[in-house]
């Protein structure tokens, strides 16, 4: 039943992907197809990463309402682009070598993730909690120092912060892309080889530690995936806080199993479908009057609402 509940998943995808590359369709039919075909690429890369590290780390933290942004990723790439901007004013911004601050985006997101992950887990993965905690304390910090240097700013400089600070697929540059996306892939690939570990660490430290399972060790590596899956899809776009919320949620419900090799492509498929179909009623319906982030942030908001709610009291 779930291999055919990920067919059908495969099959909307496929299909929503083609409506977007082939509505309203015109001449000269190469280049707009060419600019499509990378759009799609990044929305697909991007919707698989957010999906999986969402699973990964809901997983891990055993609780279904978490996403990995809460422990700071959205608040460090906004306060990068906030220094950048201060650091070098617009001029000096708009001049960096794509490659470069996508370089050194990724490589900072990655290397704060594992310093937070290595240093409060270094008693042992039993520690969950206080490494979550000090996240979202992280967090609240770095946007309250961003928020004090974007007061420093002048109007078009500050114009520039608010614009990299909103994940946008606009204009995805296809060499950040072609680096991304084989580092996406590899990620994925190997999120999926962990499956049957994941199921096991998912019955929790005190059932699994008996069963045999090294679950520090998975954690650390889950958790590793995660940020390398956040930052270098993060780099590549922006931040999207509840897409991973929205793609967990409908994989858990469409597919209501508890294995890994399920739910991971499942959450994967999800999340591209999301952004391709988002981006095409953005883009083809709305006429660019709104923004994806935009959509997906508040029918996530919506959801984890929802989930909040329903929720039982202990």
């Amino acid at each position: 039943m779930a291999d055919r509940r990920l067919l059908i998943l495969g099959l909307v995808l496929a299909a929503v992907s083609a409506l977007f590359l082939l509505w309203n369709l015109r001449a000269p039919v190469g280049f707009i197809l060419g600019l499509r075909l990378t759009k799609l690429a990044a929305l697909c890369a991007v919707g698989t990463a957010i999906g999986t590290a969402t699973v990964l780390f809901q997983t891990i933290a055993a609780n279904r309402l978490l996403t990995p942004g809460i422990v700071g990723f959205d608040a460090l790439f906004v306060f990068i682009q906030t220094m950048l901007v201060l650091g070098l004013g617009g001029l000096g911004y708009a001049a960096l070598p794509s490659l470069a601050q996508f370089g050194v985006e990724t490589l900072t997101l990655v290397a704060a993730a594992m310093a937070l992950f290595g240093v409060l887990l270094r008693r042992g993965a039993d520690d969950i909690l206080r490494m979550i905690l000090t996240g979202v304390i992280l967090g609240v910090l770095l946007r309250g120092l961003a928020g004090l240097a974007q007061r420093l700013l002048d109007p078009s400089e500050f114009a520039i912060v608010q614009q990299a600070s909103f994940a946008t697929f606009g204009a995805v540059d296809r060499t950040q892309l072609a680096i991304a996306g084989p580092i996406l892939i590899l990620s994925f690939a190997a999120a999926l080889r962990l499956a049957r570990l994941l199921d096991l660490a998912a019955l929790g430290r005190a059932t699994a530690l008996p069963l045999g399972l090294d679950f520090d060790r998975v954690v650390f590596v889950t958790l590793g995936l995660v940020a390398l899956l956040v930052a270098v899809s993060t780099a590549l776009v922006g931040p999207i806080t509840f897409l991973g919320l929205l793609a967990a949620s409908l994989a858990h419900a469409i597919l209501p199993t508890w294995r890994h090799d399920r739910l991971l492509p499942g959450a994967a498929l999800i999340g591209a479908t999301i952004l391709v179909s988002g981006q095409f009623v953005f883009e083809r319906l709305l006429g660019l009057q709104s923004t994806l982030t935009v959509i997906v942030e508040f029918l996530g908001g919506l959801l984890f609402l929802l989930l909040v709610l329903r929720r039982p009291r202990p």
